[in-house]
């Protein structure tokens, strides 16, 4: 009853803060200082609807070339400042879902724009490099500066690779490496492996497998498409593996209300997730890995406790597995951590950590028994790409200077509890109100009305992104200021006015 109270307590006050209460009220809530910046915009600036004429002229252009059916509108990258996105129109948004959140510091921010000027970097830009067979005499030096400074705990290696989905392929093949090698002693394969691969059969090609979560998006090549269980339009008519997929817990928000039954929810996962490795050992299928996001993105931002994943590690030490964290959307700072797995809290937190996105470049850590005892097992042509490195390191530099995960923890929380208010005041169109950082979503009451507010709010000048059935989910830049937060609940509570 006392935390009822102060649940009641907290929304009154932050119903204050957000003056919600006149219809069509311009100010949703107090005015944070804005600190002025030469590389931003002062606010959004619409011209037209969104897409506009030109992006729609354009759209038939590259409709006859390829399929155009995902595309929002086109873009004018070169005007786009910080936070702010401009389009081929001229309408200039605030941009908080930043490229499918993999833009760490806001649009052609002027550190990285000195990179990409500094005559000694030229070189990584025009001849990209076979890292796997002809690296860069500076390679180890520029992982040293960037990939290596920001090493998730109990982690000593890295593989770089070129996105999420390559990243997360090349894991996997690492995890299974790993699990044959421990079968085999350590030995070499025998013959018959060796003969047998090369007709996909086993014990060359063998009966191993991973176990995913639903509502996990790992990725959209063959073997990422096996964990990824979001959307059923990333799976049809492509054949799969017989993996298994556990349920991942379907919380109550907030959390803090839920303790009991969001216990008793993860307590039934972690015991059929167990449950199917054990099946599937039995079906002649071991488990060789577990893969999971911190946050589930893709498939509704979907939070568990650190309690579940601290089980979840120990599940699959018991069982031999290797414990991969896919930290492609979460990682390089947008929950206030750099790693949404420390929030966890854990001193071996994983085996294998997958990234790509805010990190520009793609790859995964890991300890050093998954490094492949032979080459040309983990091998692509470019295996990365050294430019992004020197990118990669400058923003970590300014993430540095400007204590950006300080920020991302204030502004997050600006964020979080405009959303509460929000969803107070317009219970009937919104709920379940979640968050870490700036890594934040809320439900609308169906798909219908959450994509009508998706436009709403873009022709207004502000753009997010959706994800799960009916969540609206937000993925601003680690720049993204409290000035930009009240920016964006503005706008979104006028869209939320006009909706009876």
């Amino acid at each position: 009853m006392a935390f009822s109270l102060l649940t009641r307590q907290l929304t009154a006050s932050l119903q204050q803060n957000l003056r919600l209460t006149t219809t069509g009220c311009r100010y949703v809530s107090k005015t944070a200082t804005k600190t002025e910046s030469e590389f931003e915009y002062d606010a959004p600036s619409m011209k037209t609807p969104v897409p506009g004429p030109k992006s729609k002229e354009l759209l038939r252009q590259l409709g006859d070339i390829q399929n155009v059916g995902a595309v929002h509108f086109f873009c004018n990258y070169e005007e786009s400042k910080g936070n702010y996105l401009v389009d081929a129109d001229g309408n200039r948004m605030l941009d908080a879902y930043t490229q499918i959140s993999s833009i760490p510091i806001g649009y052609n921010h002027p550190a990285l724009m000195k990179v990409l000027t500094n005559p000694n970097n030229m070189s990584a830009f025009v001849n990209r490099a076979a890292l796997g067979i002809l690296p860069p005499d500076n390679f180890p030096e520029k992982l040293v500066e960037s990939l290596l400074s920001i090493t998730p705990s109990g982690m000593s290696r890295v593989q770089t690779m070129s996105c999420g989905s390559c990243s997360n392929e090349n894991a996997f093949k690492t995890m299974f490496i790993l699990y044959r090698n421990k079968e085999r002693g350590y030995n070499g394969p025998s013959e018959e492996d060796i003969g047998t691969c090369m007709i996909n059969q086993s014990p060359g090609c063998p009966e191993l497998s991973i176990l995913s979560f639903m509502g996990a998006f790992h990725g959209r090549t063959l073997g990422c498409l096996a964990t990824t269980h979001s959307k059923p339009i990333h799976k049809l008519d492509i054949p799969t593996f017989d993996w298994p997929v556990a349920p991942f817990p379907k919380l109550q928000y907030p959390l803090e209300e839920f303790v009991r039954e969001n216990a008793q929810e993860e307590a039934r996962c972690l015991e059929e997730a167990e449950d199917l490795i054990v099946k599937w050992r039995q079906k002649g299928k071991p488990v060789a890995g577990i893969v999971i996001e911190p946050i589930q993105a893709e498939g509704g931002d979907n939070h568990a406790s650190p309690d579940f994943f601290s089980k979840l590690r120990n599940i699959a030490r018991k069982h031999g597995c290797a414990f991969h964290v896919d930290e492609v959307q979460t990682g390089a700072g947008a929950t206030g951590k750099f790693w949404a797995h420390e929030h966890w809290g854990l001193d071996d937190p994983a085996d294998i950590v997958s990234f790509s996105k805010k990190m520009l470049t793609g790859g995964y850590f890991h300890k050093d028994e998954l490094m492949p005892e032979k080459p040309y097992r983990i091998f692509n042509t470019w295996m990365g790409d050294p430019s992004k490195n020197l990118f990669l390191a400058e923003v970590l530099n300014v993430i540095r200077r400007e204590n950006l995960l300080e920020e991302v923890t204030r502004s997050g929380k600006a964020l979080l509890n405009g959303l509460y208010a929000l969803q107070a005041q317009y219970p009937h169109i919104l709920s379940r109100a979640r968050g870490q950082g700036t890594f934040c979503a809320v439900d609308a009451r169906d798909d219908a009305i959450r994509d009508s507010i998706l436009i709403k709010t873009r022709n207004k000048g502000a753009f997010l992104g959706s994800c799960g059935e009916r969540s609206i989910r937000f993925r601003p830049a680690l720049v993204f200021k409290e000035y930009h937060v009240h920016q964006l609940l503005n706008i979104l509570n006028d869209v939320l006015a006009e909706h009876k």
